[in-house]
């Protein structure tokens, strides 16, 4: 073939008629859940909720056995008129929960630093609590009894035993799994120790911590239902054992969802202060 020949091929472009289009390039498939739903963790509730009321309307739930949900709500709603014994009762709980929480996550978390950051507490501390997390907490209300009496200092006592396991094993796995190059980098860079525990270790902890608090804030719930029936005389427990007492199942049903909804509530505000304090991180979740 000549190079004038060459010259008189016509010049191939995009969009002439005869020529085939690029093919298009293929959309690449999402593997992560999708976006965030504006208020998707209510759809839960809500969804049980409305099958709990469609079983009742259609007669499926004997309504001597299980409360529809307007007969329980109309029971909240007069129970927390006249004196208010779902306000004092409510608040009662609350402050029993909250309490032992608070001293089981402190000592939880104080274990675990112990445990997660020395060798010598490593060796004093994690097989005690190993025994420990063996042992269910329930097992030990009689011998809180017989040490603490029915009191208050046994239902608190109680409920941070059931806080102290979960919040200790979830930050001590997190401490010993930093990563040990950033050890070795802190040291080559010369950090101080509280530079190293500011800049490596709380960060690299707080991701365990956070599940462990919210596990934690679950079994405060768990415990209160149980010590709250031990001889108490107030508290949401103690109306649901009075209710029981006369066959009242509309109120046990408002003692559990008070339960259900308080935990609801505070789970959702430490998903909320962990997304805030973990902002630094992309996760699935995120």
């Amino acid at each position: 073939m000549t190079a004038q020949s060459v010259r008189s091929v016509p010049e191939k472009r995009p969009g002439v008629r005869g020529e085939r289009a690029p093919a298009p390039a293929r959309r690449r498939r999402r593997l992560g859940p999708g976006k965030r739903i504006p208020y998707g963790r209510v759809l839960g509730p809500v969804l049980i909720l409305a099958v709990w009321s469609a079983a009742s309307v259609t007669g499926v739930l004997d309504p001597r056995l299980v409360s529809p949900p307007w007969t329980v709500f109309d029971e909240a709603w007069q129970l927390t008129r006249g004196q208010g014994e779902l306000q004092s009762d409510f608040l009662i709980s609350a402050r029993r929960a909250l309490t032992g929480l608070g001293i089981g996550v402190a000592a939880g978390t104080a274990l675990a630093v112990a445990a997660g950051l020395s060798r010598v507490g490593d060796a004093v501390v994690d097989g005690a609590m190993q025994v420990k997390r063996a042992i269910p907490a329930l097992a030990l209300i009689p011998l809180m009894i017989l040490w603490l009496g029915i009191g208050e200092e046994m239902k608190i006592v109680t409920i941070a035993l059931f806080v102290l396991v979960p919040v200790y094993i979830n930050t001590y796995a997190a401490l010993v799994g930093i990563d040990s190059r950033y050890v070795e980098l802190a040291e080559v860079v010369g950090l101080s120790r509280w530079q190293f525990l500011r800049k490596i270790v709380i960060p690299g902890a707080l991701p365990g911590w956070f599940t462990g608090l919210r596990l934690g804030v679950t079994g405060s719930w768990l415990a209160l239902i149980v010590v709250e029936q031990i001889n108490a005389t107030s508290g949401i427990g103690y109306m649901m054992f009075q209710a029981q007492e006369y066959g009242q199942t509309d109120v046990i049903l408002v003692g559990l969802l008070v339960y259900g909804l308080f935990g609801f509530v505070t789970d959702a505000v430490v998903r909320l202060i962990e997304r805030r304090a973990l902002s630094w991180r992309q996760t699935l979740g995120s």
